[in-house]
């Protein structure tokens, strides 16, 4: 029993835990220098709610990691009223001030795990045509937190074990893996290398394949069956808003096995994102909050 003035004698007392010192104490939460240019998502394929829906959540991962940070979204193709277009983003850019402190206006990422010539093009376009003095980014992949993503996807679908580690085995779980992407050939070899890091993880083959390229998938699946493996599955090596509808699905039928679902919001997504723009921006987690970046 306590005491108006305090615990009764005996008990112990809870006192706050001192601040750790040296090489492990935490470290201080950083946040957005001041001055620095806005993080502009440049978000891929035809504009949708849904995509929009995975543009916040990437934001959100981003902004959770980066307090303070002003991240804003931007539709690479013609958008509606309530959907803001990546032209119409950049418009409001300070182009001004960006002259006067030499860093660009904005700092434009592509919400893209690979290198689509096509979806870039357009990007790429719509920054020098703005004449905002924005900078564009390269794309998030490839990237070993690409092939983390991947697998998850692969393991929450029921097509891979989650963890090489653990003993037990999942019944449904591929033996070959057909990872998809868009884009061309260019893109197929970058997804070449997260799949050689998801192979990695696995223990099992991955093959790349463009799910825009007609009989590619198909036909990497045959190679696959061709090597010894027996169960197969389509692993997209893609955020979700820059493929075409229907294209995984059909791709999936014609493969004849199951497919694992896009990356979407996964949290290496958002952290790729802020990764990215903090190597444009010349930001420096370290510190962060303090002073503008310099360029």
């Amino acid at each position: 029993m306590s005491s108006s003035t305090g615990p009764a004698s005996g008990l112990p007392v809870r006192m706050p835990r001192p601040r750790q010192s040296g090489r492990h104490r935490r470290p201080e939460p950083v946040s957005a220098p001041e001055g620095a240019p806005p993080l502009v998502l440049a978000v891929p394929g035809v504009p949708s709610a849904a995509s929009l829906s995975v543009a916040e959540e990437v934001l959100s991962i981003a902004r959770s990691e980066l307090p303070g940070l002003d991240a804003r979204i931007g539709f690479a193709e013609k958008a509606e009223e309530e959907l803001p277009a990546l032209e119409t983003v950049l418009a409001g850019a300070d182009a001004a001030a960006s002259e006067e402190s030499g860093a660009p206006s904005a700092i434009v990422v592509p919400l893209l795990a690979g290198p689509d010539s096509a979806q870039l093009r357009g990007i790429r376009q719509t920054v020098l045509s703005s004449g905002s003095g924005a900078e564009l980014t390269d794309v998030l992949g490839p990237h070993p937190l690409l092939a983390e993503a991947v697998h998850v996807r692969l393991s929450e679908a029921g097509l891979a074990r989650a963890d090489r580690a653990r003993l037990f085995t999942v019944a449904t779980a591929a033996d070959g893996i057909v990872l998809t992407t868009v884009g061309g050939e260019e893109a197929v070899q970058t997804a070449g290398i997260t799949g050689m890091l998801l192979s990695a993880r696995l223990a099992v083959p991955v093959l790349a394949a463009a799910l825009d390229e007609d009989g590619a998938v198909a036909a990497t699946a045959e190679r696959l069956l061709e090597a010894g493996s027996r169960q197969l599955a389509l692993a997209p090596c893609l955020i979700g808003p820059e493929i075409p509808e229907g294209l995984l699905e059909s791709a999936s039928k014609e493969a004849g096995c199951p497919a694992a679902e896009p990356l979407g919001a996964y949290p290496a997504i958002g952290k790729l994102v802020l990764s990215t723009y903090m190597t444009a921006a010349g930001v420096d987690p370290q510190r962060s909050g303090q002073q503008s970046p310099a360029h």
